[in-house]
């Protein structure tokens, strides 16, 4: 069974612990690595500010008693009727057991909740299992250029849900 625990700011270590599992796991997949967030960029109060966001959630799921997925919905800052997906991510072992579905679901539950109407996210052109997992839970290429690839090749795809408010 799929467990969902919802983070506060002095959840911050158990934050980091998979955080950076997921940024030396999974360095394709994010915009920021893993040296973004150790040496000098390890800090608590960092750590804790990642966590308290106005509005975020921010959730690690487990299976079987053990953390195997992240993800965070933060409001948009350009938009106050859109949400963003953030950093989500399963482990390896938890990959095709709908743990990448249920952090998903708890993400647009929790735009639904806050009236927000798009929930929109940035993803890397070659991540293709991220690509269709969104893409089962009805968002959409926009057909916007997001943000640059760090080998310099070209952009991020932003993908967006209309969502039923």
């Amino acid at each position: 069974m799929i467990e969902i625990k919802v983070l506060q700011p002095d959840d911050w270590p158990l934050w980091r612990e998979i955080r950076l599992q997921a940024l030396a796991e999974a360095p394709y997949a994010f915009g920021a690595t893993l040296a973004d967030w150790q040496g000098d960029g390890d800090r608590e109060e960092r750590w804790r500010a990642r966590l308290s966001i106005p509005g975020s959630l921010n959730i690690i799921a487990y299976l079987g008693g053990s953390p195997v997925g992240m993800a965070s919905g933060v409001p948009a800052e350009d938009d106050p009727e859109s949400s963003e997906l953030k950093s989500p991510w399963v482990s390896p072992e938890a990959r095709g057991k709908g743990v990448g579905d249920r952090l998903l679901d708890e993400i647009e539950r929790w735009a639904v909740g806050l009236g927000m109407r798009t929930l929109r996210l940035l993803v890397r052109p070659s991540n293709a299992p991220a690509i269709a997992l969104y893409r089962r839970h009805g968002l959409k290429e926009t057909g916007e250029s997001g943000d640059p690839t760090p080998n310099g090749t070209g952009h991020e795809v932003v993908m967006a849900k209309q969502l039923a408010v």
